[in-house]
């Protein structure tokens, strides 16, 4: 596989980016300095890089409740995710969306979602609208296994092979539905199974690996940018931490199967690959790491020094002016 080594720096730096954003996420939340639950994608920074690389501006995603890693993959600023979940006007949001809803449009990132399988219709409709003005884009749809049971799924997919528009399905399967196993609420191992009902390519991949993400993602995009169709890639990968925060106290997993899958950490085996490649060096890695470290201060510092939210905005954004007026819409 080539690829240009300035991308693969720049693959690194942004999973990195991951790593440090989400690590202090978790902290300040176990403070209580930020407003409300966030979920944690530490250990999953492989499949978002892996994906949104190949993605333009024009290209759209949509997320979950897992989901400051897609945007900030997708090029997102930390300074105004960080202001969202400190519940403040400079906020993507401005303070009113949270962790869970996070949005930008001109990055093309329709937001997360805090219900579980609501991703893939509003993908769907942003496929469809690229299928019907042919102008080349795709869309790109994140969600879990627990989705993957969920009506909201299946009829998404359904419509998608149906009508052959240029949507891949990203299954961030990190063998968790909140706190059930996927042996437990799922009679299959590989959700790429499923895309045999829809007529499209289904692809299971190793999900810590950013090179065999960024392989089948640019082959599925490149596919569905062709006019080709869907596809459902599968990426197995892992959450360090519990469903919410760090440590919620629920769910207690077999240390020996925590260690194996850190044992192949993405932010360790990555860099490792890109030194026996020359892509990069160690003081480059630690240099990334050191300034990665510095912009996630600084966007806290931004944070907690913007304006908290005025509740007299609140319904500002929610309603069309027609709607607020009274009127039919």
């Amino acid at each position: 596989m080539d690829i240009a080594h300035d991308t693969l720096r720049q693959m690194y730096e942004r999973m990195v980016l991951l790593r440090e954003f989400d690590e202090r996420c978790g902290r300040l939340m176990q403070e209580n300095r930020t407003k409300g639950a966030v979920h944690l994608y530490c250990g999953e920074e492989a499949v978002a890089v892996g994906v949104c690389t190949h993605l333009s501006n024009d290209d759209y995603i949509t997320s979950t409740h897992r989901g400051h890693g897609h945007l900030l993959a997708k090029g997102g600023d930390p300074k105004f995710m960080y202001a969202e979940l400190f519940g403040r006007s400079s906020g993507y949001c401005k303070g009113k969306g949270g962790s869970m809803h996070i949005a930008d449009l001109d990055l093309g990132m329709l937001g997360a979602n805090g219900i579980v399988g609501a991703g893939p219709p509003i993908a769907l409709g942003a496929a469809f609208a690229c299928h019907y003005r042919q102008d080349g884009n795709v869309a790109v749809c994140f969600f879990g296994d627990g989705a993957s049971n969920e009506g909201t799924f299946h009829e998404a997919a359904n419509m998608a092979g149906l009508f052959r528009v240029p949507l891949v399905l990203v299954c961030e399967n990190n063998l968790y539905g909140e706190w059930t196993k996927q042996a437990d609420h799922q009679p299959i191992d590989d959700i790429a199974d499923r895309a045999a009902s829809y007529d499209m390519p289904g692809v299971t991949v190793d999900g810590m690996d950013a090179f065999a993400v960024y392989e089948a993602a640019g082959e599925a995009i490149a596919r569905a940018r062709r006019g080709e169709g869907p596809t459902l890639l599968e990426c197995k990968t892992y959450r360090y931490y519990d469903h919410v925060g760090v440590d919620f106290g629920k769910i207690v997993r077999d240390p020996d199967e925590v260690a194996a899958w850190k044992a192949r950490d993405p932010l360790e085996q990555f860099p490792r690959r890109l030194m026996e490649m020359g892509a990069i060096t160690q003081t480059e890695v630690d240099r990334i790491t050191s300034e990665t470290r510095a912009r996630i201060e600084a966007a806290v510092d931004f944070a907690e020094a913007s304006p908290v939210a005025d509740p007299a905005f609140l319904l500002d954004d929610v309603y069309t002016p027609a709607a607020a007026e009274g009127a039919h819409v």
